[in-house]
């Protein structure tokens, strides 16, 4: 069995997570785990940030995601596939 996961890099995290996170919200019946890093807190926060999703569903969808993320200005992501015992 093949798992799909979406490793989001966000360049300008402060002026790009908004509309990353807009893309996400609307697909997110295709996001089954999501987790957000960026490096430092408070007055020494970080501007690039990372996402890593686990997705479901359509694999075709999987690419539209892809392709949306990666119109964005700073946006870089990548969808990596991998094969799993069941």
């Amino acid at each position: 069995m093949m798992k799909d996961f979406l490793i989001i890099v966000i360049n300008k995290r402060k002026k790009e997570a908004v509309k990353v996170q807009q893309i996400l919200t609307e697909w997110g019946c295709f996001i089954k785990t999501r987790l957000g890093m960026h490096e430092g807190v408070l007055e020494d926060c970080s501007e690039i940030g990372n996402i890593f999703i686990e997705l479901v569903g359509d694999k075709e969808k999987h690419k539209e995601l892809n392709r949306k993320l990666n119109l964005l200005k700073g946006i870089t992501a990548k969808i990596v596939s991998l094969e799993v015992e069941e």
